[in-house]
């Protein structure tokens, strides 16, 4: 699914550039499930930040499924992005002023989906994930192991080809960071989706299908 070849990220600096990823060649396929980890200042967000597409300022080859990433233009980019990844971040990142129902609502709005079948999406989420109770709640209202539940649920409304994940349990207790790995993990098995996470957790880790290490923007081996 991912091909990166020679992959580099530097920031132009009064002291000197700063190689923030040095020469990253990495292959992702359909269906893995790959955790990213490494020290602080790594490159590990860097890494995830070039693969989700919020990141364009890098040298290099990527190919997503076929298609040449650095070939395109910005608007083709935020185009690939939308219609194959979700995102997950430690932070929840939901919307204060919606409610569940409509923090799921979204991404489907995003890619012109008509109301009648958001609707049914979002139903049909609401009651995989178990939240249909919480579905006119805003996220104030729910414990941090809920958002986080209702921030995959969103991300994976869209059915995406790929998820990215950074520290996704970073914020919640033992037990709910084990409830989330475990439902990464039960998606990548039986859904067949390609997951990446970024952790520092070894026992996270654990639960993919192979690690990958960075140091100092390096791939180590």
């Amino acid at each position: 699914m991912i091909e990166l070849k020679q992959v580099e990220r530097v920031y132009p600096l009064k002291g000197g550039p700063f190689y923030a990823l040095r020469a990253i060649t990495l292959s992702i396929a359909e269906g893995d499930f790959v955790s990213v980890m490494g020290p602080s200042g790594s490159g590990k967000s860097t890494l995830l930040n070039i693969l989700g597409l919020h990141d364009s300022a890098w040298a290099g080859e990527y190919h997503f499924g076929g298609t040449e990433v650095h070939a395109l233009n910005q608007k083709r980019r935020l185009e690939l992005q939308k219609k194959n990844i979700g995102f997950v971040f430690q932070s929840y990142h939901l919307l204060d002023d919606l409610t569940v129902y409509e923090n799921l609502e979204i991404p489907l709005t995003y890619r012109d989906v008509p109301r009648s079948e958001r609707q049914t999406i979002v139903c049909d989420m609401l009651d995989r994930f178990h939240i249909v109770a919480k579905k006119d709640l805003y996220p104030s209202q729910l414990s941090g192991g809920q958002q986080q539940l209702v921030a995959v649920a969103r991300a994976l409304v869209a059915k995406p080809r790929l998820i990215l994940a950074d520290e996704p349990t970073g914020n919640l207790h033992s037990d709910q960071g084990h409830e989330i790995m475990e439902l990464f993990r039960k998606l990548n098995a039986e859904d067949g989706v390609t997951i990446v996470q970024v952790t520092h957790s070894e026992t996270n880790a654990a639960f993919g299908k192979r690690v990958v290490r960075l140091a100092d923007g390096l791939l180590l081996k």
